[in-house]
């Protein structure tokens, strides 16, 4: 049916609370109104009709930075996520151990030392208590750091005399033992030696991604998953499947650099595709994370004095990479954390521009730790910020010891990128952080953990409820080039709606306590609770 009423909505969101219905053509919406008047006007018109029964319509949310294939993955995989100490972790190690053949690797996630009492991760020599029949691999929360056992060490290839990378780093102990810690690109080794997950195994994680998101309101992702899966061809192949099988879910592919020469081989333009996947910037990494203190610093890092970070690339490294994402027309997404980073980053996007009449804009991933000029540089650039508000409630208040005082003004600071004019795009950077737009407006809106019942970190930097929820509509769609197509409900924009059990404009806390009734895109309920 290529008509469809949807009626008996809540439209106070978008400001019309007189209105209940949305009429829907070819997955276009074409008028919006009083469900009675809109019937009448349908009179004589074969159609379709959807009834919202008093459920609250919202545009349909789009998280600007996921890893649609780990997402998937990780649901498959131990999760620490949670843990309170490393005593858990090892325990849930222990259990995995027993119930997986010797010989195979025990993979795990999401562990985060700084959540732990005390704040330390498990050492090389607990995990081998735990196990030495089994390779243990495990990724801390932010995806920069990582820790293994010594059998995992020994697949790897990695002894004490290994030397490590330019932009990588093994943990060692006082004595240069390793200690169990694996830092940025020093993960190669590891990755190299673990069974590589064949076709259906990709496919399998990509859809239970995109199930899960549908089921927590989210109509489309922004995502980079060409680490995981492997080739652009593979990306293409697997989306094209999904849909022909009937899910209806909307993807915008972010292309990690090293692919580049496939995409030139392929004759692959930025922003070309189709409604339901579209090809974006060209991403890469400057630095790392704060929490493994990899993330680069113009200053060492006040609890470690020792180090300001990693540079994944120097600054002729990353003029060449976007040099040659320029060449192709494509903009790029840079990872950037620290402030040093944020420089370099930005004096790459100055060495070669992106032309005025690019199909995309860049964009600038994380900016948590920046300064005035930074921001003043940010604004003068055709950039999006691709920030991730759900850091907030994970990262505070221990990344204030890591930054010091000295550093806290632009931290963090997403009301300050939006007073300077900065369009900002939501995102959960999950599996790293919860899926949940929701959680990720809340922190938005609070600056605090739910449940917690201060005023907030740093509450001056506090979005308004409506200027969360535009993060993950209006701001998503300006960092794909869709500004004119998605992101509102209006005429002409494309029928993606995300319908919820209740009213989250007025009151911050009723963003935790949402359920999603029903999941709408291009026209089509992709997904119901009932």
């Amino acid at each position: 049916m290529t008509l469809t009423l949807f009626k008996n909505g809540n439209l106070s969101a978008i400001g019309r609370p007189e209105d209940d219905a949305v009429l829907v053509e070819h997955g276009i919406i074409t008028a919006i109104g009083k469900s009675r008047e809109l019937s009448l006007q349908l009179s004589g018109r074969e159609h379709a009709v959807t009834d919202w029964d008093g459920g609250h319509v919202l545009p349909g949310l789009v998280d600007a930075h996921v890893h649609l294939g780990m997402h998937g993955m990780k649901l498959d995989m131990l999760d620490f996520t949670g843990m309170t100490s490393k005593e858990e972790m090892l325990q849930a190690i222990a259990k995995r151990a027993e119930i997986t053949p010797p010989g195979e690797w025990i993979l795990g996630l999401n562990w985060n030392e700084n959540e732990f009492q005390p704040a330390a991760a498990p050492h090389i020599s607990e995990l081998d208590e735990v196990t030495n029949r089994h390779p243990v691999f495990l990724t801390r929360t932010c995806f920069h750091a990582f820790l293994g056992n010594s059998e995992a060490f020994r697949r790897a290839g990695v002894t004490a005399s290994t030397p490590d990378f330019a932009s990588g780093a093994y943990g060692r102990d006082s004595e240069g033992k390793l200690n169990g810690w694996i830092y940025e690109d020093a993960v190669q080794p590891f990755n190299a030696v673990q069974p590589a997950p064949d076709y259906a195994a990709l496919k399998k994680a990509v859809r239970r991604g995109i199930h899960d998101a549908l089921s927590l309101g989210l109509t489309a992702v922004h995502t980079e998953d060409l680490r995981l899966l492997g080739s652009v061809e593979t990306m293409l192949r697997i989306h094209r499947e999904l849909r022909e099988e009937g899910l209806f879910f909307r993807t915008h592919q972010l292309l990690y650099y090293p692919f580049l020469q496939e995409v030139e081989k392929l004759g692959l333009a930025a922003g070309s595709g189709d409604k339901w996947l579209r090809l974006g910037a060209v991403k890469l990494f400057a630095d790392g994370a704060i929490g493994g203190r990899t993330a680069l610093l113009e200053q060492p890092y006040s609890d470690a004095p020792e180090t300001s970070g990693i540079a994944i690339h120097t600054q002729e490294g990353l003029n060449e990479i976007v040099k040659s994402a320029r060449r192709l027309s494509y903009p790029v997404a840079v990872h950037a954390i620290g402030d040093a980073a944020a420089r370099m980053t930005l004096a790459a996007m100055e060495h070669v521009r992106l032309p005025l009449d690019a199909a995309l804009p860049d964009r600038f991933i994380h900016a948590q730790v920046l300064n005035r000029s930074l921001v003043e540089q940010m604004r003068s650039l055709r950039l999006i910020a691709d920030i991730q508000p759900r850091f907030v409630a994970s990262d505070f208040p221990w990344v204030l010891d890591r930054v010091g005082p000295a550093r806290t003004e632009y931290l963090y600071a997403w009301a300050k990128l939006l007073q300077a004019g900065i369009v900002c795009a939501g995102g959960s950077d999950a599996p790293i952080e919860p899926l949940s737009p929701f959680l990720g407006m809340h922190a938005a809106v609070t600056r605090r953990k739910p449940g917690e019942r201060n005023a907030g970190y740093m509450p001056e930097e506090q979005l308004s409820i409506g200027q969360a929820l535009k993060l993950f509509t209006e701001g998503s769609a300006a960092a794909a080039g869709e500004e004119r197509e998605r992101g509102r409900i209006t005429p002409g924009y494309h029928a993606d709606f995300t319908v919820l059990d209740r009213a989250i404009m007025t009151d911050a806390e009723e963003l935790l306590r949402a359920k999603v009734r029903m999941t709408v895109v291009n026209g089509v309920a992709a997904y119901s609770a009932d």
